[in-house]
């Protein structure tokens, strides 16, 4: 897939169309995320929260237990970036999941 020098794949952190094989390198690159048990997280992953945690600006507090599915992970290994029914942007330290499943 990546092998093909013609092929682009659309990078969403830049906005911009980028040669596959390029963006696969940087991916390569990009240092593990880990969860609070040590467990390797990817993007698509689900993850549940481990203590409860006042969201700042949305006047809320999300649950212990609560699943969070599809992250997505950033540029800092320390974060993911998250969508929540109520809560738009969501953004979370890893310290604060554990990976399901």
């Amino acid at each position: 897939m990546a092998d093909d020098p013609d092929e682009y794949v659309f990078d969403e952190a830049t906005g911009e169309w980028r040669p596959a094989a390029e963006v696969a390198a940087a991916t390569a690159e990009r240092a593990e995320v880990r969860d609070a048990s040590g467990n390797v997280l990817a993007d698509g992953d689900s993850v549940s929260l481990i203590k409860d945690l006042k969201v700042k600006g949305a006047n809320q507090t999300l649950k212990q237990g609560t699943v969070i599915r599809s992250i997505r992970l950033t540029d800092n290994p320390e974060e993911i970036d998250c969508r929540h029914d109520t809560i738009k942007g969501l953004v979370l330290r890893t310290e604060f999941v554990r990976k399901r499943g």
